[in-house]
This record gives C-alpha cells, sequence and structure tokens, in this order.
C-alpha cells in the first residue's frame, strides 16, 4: 500500500478519535469513584473508632465505679487504685478491634473537697489499624476517652413504711415482707463504716400508726377526738335521740347498732371485762351509766372499729342540771322530777370518774392530722399553740391498733428488727397516714419523732420506701377509696416538692394475681420516674424488690 493511503487512513482515524463522544460517562466515573470510595472507606474506619470508644467508655465507667466502690468499702488504698484499674478495665474492654496498651490506662484520686466529695478518675488511649484510610497515608487511628466517678460523705436516711393491714396475711405476704425488710437492714447496716452513717425508721401502718403509750403525756397529741362522745349523739335538740335522752339506771339501752352503730356496754367500752348489755346498769360503780360500745361504722365510716372512751351519767329530778358545765358535754330532758340530765363523761367529779377513762388506757394509735396538715411535714406544736385546724397528731382508741410500734431513725440494727418481727397484719388501708409518718421521721425539726440533726461536714440523702398490697380503704374521714387517694396525691405532691430538704420515694404494690388495678396513687409517689415503682404478682418476688431499691440506693453517681 503507498505510503500515502496509510498516512490519509491515519489522518482520518485521528480526526474521528478527536470527535467521539461515547465514552465520557466512563472516564468521568472513574474519576469520580476516587474520592467515593475513600470517602465510604473514610466513614467504615471512622465508624469503627467510634464503636471502639464507646466499649472504652463503657469499661472506664464500669472501672471508675468500682473503684470508687473499693475505696469506700476499704478494700482497697489510694495507692491500689492504678492497678486494680489495669486489672478491672482489663476484664471489661470488649472491643478487640483497637489495641489498648496497659501503660496507657492511668487513675488518678482527688481528695474529698470542701464540699465533702472525692474523685476517681481513670482515662485511657488506643489506637486501631485502618482498612482504608491507610491508602490515604493514615495507617491507624488513635482514640481515648475519661471517666470520673464523684461520690462523698454521703449519708443516708431511710424510712420503711410498710404494710401491716389484714391482707397482709394472705398468701404469705406477710412472712415474705418481714424477711425481705430485715435483708435490707443487714445491707444497709453494712454501708455504716462510722457512726451515723446509715439509720433507718420503721412506720408499720393500717388505718393508724402505733406511736407506742410512751408518748402518753406528749404535748403534740391531741385527745379531743379520742374524749369525744359519739358524733351520733352530740345533736342536743328536743327530738333527736329521744330514747337516749329519756333514758335512766334500769332503762332499756337507748342504742341500737340500726340507728346509732354500736350497742350499749355495763361500763366504759375500753376497760376490761366489758359486755353488751339490753339495760342500763342500776346498781353498782356503774349505776346511770350510758356506755356507748365499739363503732360498727354503720352511721360514720370513718369510726368503723373505734372505741368511746367514757359513759354517759345520769341526773334525775327537779335540780338536775347541766350547771356551767359547756352545752356539748351535758343535755337535760324534760322538767320537775322527771329531768333527765346526762354528762359525757361525768360531771368532773371524784363521784363520776368512773365514766372518764384515763389516758393511761390508750393503746398508742395514732389517726390522721386535720385537713390541710394531714399532707404537710410541720411541727405539731403543742395543746397551746397549735392553731385551727390543729396541728397534733389525733389519739384514738382502735380496736385493730397494730402491736408493732413506730422506730424512728435509728442504726440500732438488732432493735429494728425485733420491731419487723413484731408485725402482725391487721385492720383497714390508709397508705397516706404511713407515708406522712415516714416523712416526719426524716425530719430534723418538726418532731414528735426528730431524726438527729445532719452534720454540715456531710451529704445526706434521704429515701422512703413504701410497701402496701392493696388500695386506700379507711382513714379518719372515709371508707372511699378515690377521697383517700386524693389526700395521698397531695401529701405526695408535697414530699415531691420539697427542694430544701429532698426526699426519694420508692413504691412497691403487692398485688398477688393481679386482684387490684394497678394502683395510680403510688405511681404518683414515686420521685423518679423509672424503676421507682414496682408491682410484684407474688410473694417471693418482694425479696427482688427491695433488691432492686437497695440497687438504686447504693449506685454512685458516674460524671462523664
Amino acid at each position: 500500500m503507498p505510503v500515502t493511503a496509510i498516512f490519509d487512513r491515519l489522518r482520518t482515524a485521528a480526526r474521528r478519535f478527536a470527535s467521539a463522544d461515547q465514552g465520557n460517562i466512563a472516564v468521568i466515573f472513574a474519576l469520580a469513584s476516587v474520592p467515593i470510595i475513600s470517602f465510604v472507606g473514610a466513614a467504615i474506619d471512622y465508624s469503627r473508632v467510634n464503636a471502639a470508644r464507646s466499649s472504652m467508655q463503657a469499661a472506664l465507667d464500669s472501672t471508675a465505679l468500682m473503684l470508687s466502690k473499693d475505696l469506700t468499702n476499704g478494700t482497697i488504698t489510694t495507692s491500689d487504685i492504678e492497678a486494680r484499674a489495669k486489672t478491672y478495665f482489663a476484664s471489661l474492654y470488649t472491643d478487640k478491634s483497637g489495641t489498648v496498651a496497659a501503660n496507657s490506662i492511668q487513675a488518678s484520686y482527688t481528695p474529698k473537697d470542701s464540699s465533702g466529695i472525692a474523685k476517681v478518675q481513670v482515662t485511657a488511649s488506643g489506637t486501631l489499624p485502618t482498612d482504608f484510610l491507610k491508602m490515604a497515608g493514615l495507617p491507624t487511628l488513635n482514640f481515648g476517652t475519661s471517666s470520673t466517678a464523684a461520690w462523698g460523705n454521703t449519708r443516708m436516711r431511710v424510712a420503711m413504711v410498710l404494710d401491716n393491714t389484714g391482707s397482709m396475711a394472705q398468701n404469705g405476704k406477710m412472712a415474705a415482707l418481714q424477711k425481705a425488710a430485715t435483708n435490707m437492714i443487714d445491707t444497709l447496716s453494712t454501708y455504716n463504716k462510722q457512726e451515723g452513717d446509715v439509720y433507718i425508721s420503721i412506720i408499720p401502718f393500717a388505718k393508724d400508726v402505733n406511736v407506742g403509750t410512751n408518748y402518753v403525756d406528749a404535748s403534740w397529741i391531741n385527745w379531743a377526738e379520742w374524749e369525744a362522745e359519739p358524733p351520733t349523739l352530740n345533736d342536743k335538740t328536743t327530738n333527736a335521740n329521744s330514747a337516749f335522752k329519756k333514758a335512766v339506771a334500769g332503762s332499756d339501752c337507748p342504742f341500737t347498732n340500726n340507728n346509732q352503730g354500736f350497742v350499749c356496754m355495763d361500763r366504759p367500752a375500753t376497760l376490761s371485762g366489758a359486755r353488751s348489755t339490753s339495760k342500763i346498769p342500776s346498781t353498782g360503780t356503774y349505776a346511770g351509766y350510758i356506755c356507748p360500745g365499739l363503732d360498727g361504722g354503720k352511721k360514720i365510716a370513718g369510726k368503723t372499729n373505734i372505741y368511746y372512751n367514757g359513759c354517759y351519767t345520769t341526773v334525775t329530778g327537779s335540780s338536775a342540771s347541766c350547771g356551767s358545765l359547756n352545752s356539748d358535754r351535758c343535755s337535760c330532758n324534760g322538767t320537775g322530777s322527771s329531768k333527765v340530765c346526762h354528762f359525757w363523761r361525768g360531771d368532773d367529779t371524784p363521784a363520776t370518774a368512773a365514766a372518764r377513762p384515763a389516758h393511761a388506757t390508750w393503746t398508742g394509735c395514732i389517726n390522721d392530722r386535720d385537713k390541710d396538715n394531714d399532707t404537710w411535714n410541720i411541727d405539731p406544736g403543742s395543746a397551746f399553740n397549735d392553731g385551727t385546724p390543729s396541728k397534733r397528731f389525733y389519739a384514738e382508741q382502735w380496736s385493730d391498733c397494730l402491736p408493732a410500734t413506730i422506730t424512728p431513725m435509728s442504726n440500732q440494727w438488732q432493735t429494728l428488727k425485733d420491731q419487723i418481727t413484731a408485725m402482725k397484719p391487721s385492720g383497714n388501708t390508709n397508705q397516706a397516714v404511713g407515708l406522712a409518718w415516714g416523712w416526719q421521721s426524716l425530719s430534723t425539726t418538726n418532731g414528735p419523732i426528730a431524726a438527729k440533726a445532719k452534720e454540715s461536714t456531710y451529704i445526706y440523702k434521704d429515701y422512703i420506701v413504701l410497701l402496701s398490697d392493696g388500695l386506700n380503704t379507711q382513714n379518719r374521714w372515709s371508707t372511699s377509696q378515690s377521697s383517700i387517694d386524693d389526700r395521698q396525691e397531695l401529701l405526695c405532691q408535697h414530699i415531691k416538692n420539697d427542694a430544701t430538704n429532698p426526699v426519694t420515694v420508692f413504691t412497691i404494690q403487692v398485688n398477688i394475681n393481679n386482684a387490684d388495678p394497678k394502683s395510680q396513687v403510688l405511681q404518683d409517689c414515686v420521685t423518679t420516674p423509672n424503676g421507682s415503682f414496682q408491682m410484684i404478682t407474688d410473694p417471693d418476688e418482694t425479696s427482688t424488690a427491695f433488691k432492686n431499691i437497695l440497687t438504686q440506693i447504693s449506685k454512685l453517681r458516674v460524671a462523664k
């Protein structure tokens, strides 16, 4: 082929190549794929580093927490911190894609400051080989983080508010409670490294609480209702209670369960040997005495199973009168020789002393304070300065008064456990009265069972643990669950709003076979939403519920 022809073909091919555009997309994609692959590879490498850092953070958090517990419990000294940190971290760090050298794990201790706070800080660093960035000249990536466990000379006070109502006798609930509560005391006592680190109060409750008869002379007790006549008989009008107004020695008993909710007794109902009678005694010490028996709650639900501590004495004849006594102590009926006057708890003369049982016969039960003092933790004052409504606590002669009494804040572990052992199920449910006394037991100023003053060099944390197996059924005023719950809701809100003396509240509902609906008021009472309310459906779960609370109480804050 002539040379000129060859050159012509080459020129034609060159012109076609220069003008061709069919391969542009492939060329552009090939050029663009380089940075795209680089970015994807970098993202993968950095995500691996972040995963390794997260695993390291979790391991350091746990390491710092365990070191702080070891220091608190005295199992290590400050000179042991770094060696122990390396040991803990090695067992806790699970991400093996990165390399963490032992000498990169460092721990330091900061002694307590003016606020009583001590700290342990643990740091670590590591390297991770890259898969993609090494092509960009980065064969490894470094990562590291730290964790600080901060704790103080923290002292704790725990009020254990425990349901002792009659339903706790069923399904082994009381035995399970006693075991779990005793174990909790044993565990809390181990935190008491020095005097004052841990105090515990025990508040058994049913409808009332029992403060014990040692307080019989205390000024914070209000005896007005304990001494009061039955509310159904305090109407002094002529037409009301007509049978009662005419009754004299030898008359038929003017009381019936249907009309008043109680019957007659042959002497004050709280005295030994008292028995029901159909006739008013006409001879002996109690001649002419009209003594109301145990109230069955037929007319006034809040008085169910309440004793009245006294009798009406009877004076007859034209000279009978109330004299200087206030009209609410005496009523008279008729005129002339048929005139009858009745004096509640006698006319204050030695001859009628048997009609007014002494305070010494009180069994120790206390019920709700006047509204709205029942929902606040305020000083009860005394008989001379408690105001209206009364701030004092009302004594009550309740037939189901609990055998286990309130134990104020104490670190006498056996005494506390003995009170747990003494608990016996009895009566109806009033969670609010138990909760109110649990809150009061944490107070250092408001009596009547004020806790020991707190020392300024320590941090204090206060807790209430409230366990109940049923819904509210009776308080001082009502047997309506919703009405009682309303009082408790107010009380719970006031506890949660107390920023000056904050209290953490835990609640447990024992609900065997889900017999009751979940208690809304127990859920609302807790101060933190997660884990503070527990509902258990088997008595054997009581121990686990208390252990869960112990875990939260003992947990130290981890500061990142």
